[in-house]
């Protein structure tokens, strides 16, 4: 999904947050590119380097109420690290634990066939299948 400012600014203010600079300049560099996966750590960089002057504290709560707005997923592939990932979709992913990269791979790419029955009181909403690699 490709965003030019004025998309980007009409996407935020759909899902009802405030456009603020810090807000504006962290989804444009989330959004123009098409599908990414990152963390607050990598956008912090990216953002820093794009001349932005951002805090690893600001960049961690705007991926988080993006999150919440439903413009990012969450996927927790790591216990030292939470990714996000622009691709809102039903799908799974390969992690690769080398270059901890991360990779989609379409929802009927996958198959779970036999789930156990959920807790009383609650439902399955979702399965995500994170599937882990390392180069030979």
């Amino acid at each position: 999904m490709h965003h030019n400012d004025e998309h980007i600014d009409e996407l935020l203010a759909s899902r009802g947050l405030r456009l603020t600079r810090q807000r504006r300049q962290l989804a444009g560099l989330l959004f123009r590119g098409g599908d990414r996966h990152v963390t607050a750590e990598m956008l912090g960089r990216e953002a820093k380097l794009s001349g932005f002057r951002v805090s690893l504290a600001t960049v961690y709560n705007t991926l988080h109420q993006f999150t919440r707005a439903g413009l990012l997923r969450r996927i927790n592939v790591d216990p030292a690290r939470t990714w996000f990932d622009t691709n809102t979709t039903v799908h799974h992913h390969f992690f690769n634990t080398r270059s901890l990269e991360l990779t989609d791979i379409p929802q009927e790419r996958v198959s779970v066939d036999v789930l156990p029955a959920p807790p009383v009181g609650t439902t399955i909403d979702h399965v995500d299948v994170v599937i882990r690699v390392t180069p030979r």
